[in-house]
């Protein structure tokens, strides 16, 4: 893989006057903006590990005050100097003033023996940067499978250690290309991929989602570390499962749908229809639709298009006859949640929820007319949904008891059953349905 950065980044121009400092001529690849202006830590301010919804909600005069007195810190403790910004390894982090959604960052890093530190995306820790040498003293918590790693999610979940050791020797400088689509994040690290398009958790709420928007943030955490090269690129309109470097692999997923007619498909196919490639569930017709092939644990990832108060819904586990909510294992609402006639709905009839059962966050829905793109994991009794990137759903059906109207399921533990589409007189769209075996 062929590193987006120039070869040559930065030429510096000498002043011939005494006393003026070396300012840096900041030349990032094409796409880019440069986090650093090359010659002091203007566009800068000083944070620690403080939930950012927290600062957020400071008034304009607060959060002013807050900003002006954290920089008499950043200006003992960091230095601006030609291309490199210096850390003495102590003090508050450097961050952005700006405040980034998705984005593709690359930034270059030099380190000390024992440091440890690293990059919070949207105000969270953390990309892990640290001493991988058993001498650092830290194999015990990671540090022998190297930097790069989401270290702060939770114990065992995807992505907290790195795929590979790719950190280079004391006293060479790392590149770090980091891609954050929604909550799904990957990073290379000196080329080698390391978290390969997975979940970053909010560390300071482990059940809610992460910031849309949050600063960048370079901590120093014990041990003196230089950054240069610090380049980003927001990224407008991407979602996480399709383009670039963010992609997931799509290894060991099955096409379900062929895109022409109904071949492999069963039930009431004459409600439904093909419409420039995709699945469309007849105006004023419904029913449910449903694969041959029978599933147990799958994941399956598709794109879906609303119009204004759509209401469909995936068939999960189902057997083939009656209401797929009741008797499959649920129905995962697909949902138009911004129409005014679903505007006093229990929580749990909104997009993404195990209708009845339990509900998925809301607001991570595109405009009606827009595509969206969406990936389910069923595993045992439990459903995770992921919705344009973000994580809406994470949860075990086994242990529901509270039901909507007090009416229970009696099909939430069915262990296998057919994939399908539960329409309701409404024109959803669906294609590219791909699903895979656990």
């Amino acid at each position: 893989m062929k590193s987006l950065k120039p070869i040559l980044h930065v030429s510096l121009l000498f002043c011939l006057i005494p006393g003026l400092a070396v300012i840096a001529k900041i030349d990032p690849p094409e796409g880019f903006v440069s986090l650093y202006n090359g010659k002091n830590l203007d566009g800068w301010w000083g944070l620690k590990t403080e939930n950012p919804a927290k600062w957020m909600a400071l008034s304009a005069d607060e959060l002013a005050k807050k900003k002006a007195a954290s920089l008499k810190d950043i200006n003992k403790h960091w230095t601006a100097k030609g291309d490199v910004l210096h850390n003495d390894g102590h003090g508050l982090y450097l961050s952005t003033i700006k405040n980034y959604g998705d984005f593709e960052l690359l930034v270059d890093y030099k380190t000390v023996a024992k440091a440890d530190s690293g990059i919070y995306l949207r105000g969270v820790p953390q990309v892990q940067i640290w001493d991988y040498t058993k001498e650092g003293g830290k194999w015990k918590i990671g540090a022998d499978k190297g930097s790069g790693g989401l270290w702060n999610n939770s114990k065992g979940a995807p992505g907290k250690d790195p795929l590979v050791l790719a950190d280079k020797p004391f006293g060479e400088w790392n590149s770090f290309r980091i891609r954050l689509v929604g909550e799904n994040c990957t990073i290379h690290l000196n080329d080698k991929l390391v978290v390969d398009n997975v979940r970053l958790e909010n560390y300071f709420n482990r059940k809610g989602s992460l910031p849309k928007k949050g600063p960048i943030q370079l901590q120093t955490h014990g041990g003196e570390i230089s950054w240069r090269n610090i380049y980003i690129k927001e990224l407008k309109g991407k979602s996480g499962a399709k383009g670039g470097k963010g992609k997931k692999s799509e290894t060991g997923f099955k096409s379900t749908f062929n895109g022409k007619d109904f071949d492999g498909w069963a039930g009431p196919l004459a409600n439904y229809e093909v419409v420039d490639g995709a699945i469309q569930c007849r105006k004023g017709k419904g029913g449910t639709i449903h694969t041959k092939e029978i599933y147990k644990d799958f994941v399956v990832r598709f794109e879906f298009n609303l119009p204004p108060g759509g209401n469909n819904g995936l068939a999960i586990r189902y057997p083939g006859k009656g209401d797929t909510a009741y008797y499959g294992m649920c129905e995962l609402q697909v949902l138009d949640n911004t129409h005014p006639k679903y505007a006093k709905l229990d929580k749990r009839q909104y997009h993404g929820s195990a209708y009845g059962m339990a509900a998925a966050k809301r607001g991570h829905l595109k405009k009606p007319g827009e595509w969206n793109e969406q990936e389910v994991t069923v595993k045992g009794p439990t459903i995770k949904v992921i919705l344009n990137g973000t994580e809406i759903l994470d949860t075990d059906l086994s242990k529901v008891t509270d039901y909507m109207a007090g009416k229970p399921h009696p099909g939430k533990d069915r262990a296998e059953g057919h994939f399908g589409f539960a329409g309701h007189s409404s024109p959803v769209l669906f294609r590219n349905i791909r699903i895979k075996s656990l």
